[in-house]
């Protein structure tokens, strides 16, 4: 998009990233937009990552009298570019700088210098969001179709925390569903199909289980005695569970007595070193 000045000179301004370019692009259309029925011809040159590279592209810069807006994180880089531009007389704005500068003082921390970290941050935090979407779809059995997109199955009987280890794990990127193994009724057939080191069992000792579901009841107004807390209702589920367990060669954490926090660090380090264990 260009028109001309009020000089009669198309007003072009180039702009130079390390990374993609988009911060420049973006101060720049906002300064401009400060002009009326000025549009200024927008030149991006993402992805620098050489002296040459900069030096070729000022020279273009010089010839049509253009300004150059940068966001060059990289020192040598930049030290490059304020050199050229200063030899050929542009006229060079480092947006980032300012900023860096202002932060750097009131926190005492030095940057990092690396390009494109904004992206990765927000990458990291839709990576976040979609595992937490996907634990909710894929909570307590709800749906079946689709388990193999998982990173990791957790299965076990009720109460024994797959929710919210499900959760946790959500919060850090990896996309968690959870299946209820219940006496008398047949795992999901996807379940089975999913190789050893996709599943995680969880098992409890029973009379911990039994007291958790006492107060889960309590909580509910519901009646504290019933088949749900009798504790060798308890111990057939969990009989049951680990014939499961043992049938799909998972790896089983007991979560006696353990925070969720305590679960989930062990499902992460089992989880990156993809190690499988028993018992």
């Amino acid at each position: 998009m260009s028109i001309r000045s009020a000089r009669g000179i198309p007003t072009t301004i180039y702009i130079l990233s390390d990374s993609i370019g988009e911060t420049g692009e973006l101060v720049v259309r906002a300064a401009a937009s400060q002009f009326a029925g000025v549009e200024i011809n927008i030149k991006r040159r993402p992805h620098l990552n050489s002296a040459e590279e900069i030096e070729n592209i000022l020279g273009e810069a010089a010839q049509l009298g253009a300004a150059v807006v940068y966001t060059l994180v990289r020192q040598d880089l930049k030290a490059c570019l304020q050199q050229k531009a200063a030899e050929l007389g542009l006229n060079g704005i480092d947006i980032m700088y300012p900023v860096i500068q202002a932060i750097e003082e009131i926190t005492g921390l030095a940057p990092r210098n690396e390009p494109g970290l904004i992206r990765k941050v927000d990458r990291e935090y839709f990576s976040k969001v979609e595992a937490v979407e996907f634990a909710v779809k894929f909570d307590d059995g709800k749906t079946q179709d689709g388990l193999q997109k998982a990173d990791l199955v957790i299965i076990g009987v009720s109460r024994t925390s797959k929710t919210p280890l499900c959760m946790y794990l959500a919060h850090k990127g990896i996309k968690a569903a959870n299946v209820p193994l219940v006496p008398d009724t047949q795992p999901p057939d996807e379940l089975l199909k999913l190789p050893a080191n996709k599943i995680i069992g969880l098992t409890i000792q029973p009379s911990n289980l039994q007291e958790i579901r006492r107060q889960r009841l309590r909580i509910m107004g519901l009646p504290a005695e019933t088949d749900y807390v009798n504790i060798e209702r308890i111990a057939a589920e969990q009989e049951y569970a680990w014939s499961i367990m043992r049938k799909l060669g998972c790896t089983v954490i007991d979560v006696t007595n353990k925070s969720v926090e305590e679960t989930a660090s062990y499902v992460l380090d089992i989880y990156r070193k993809g190690v499988v264990t028993s018992g």
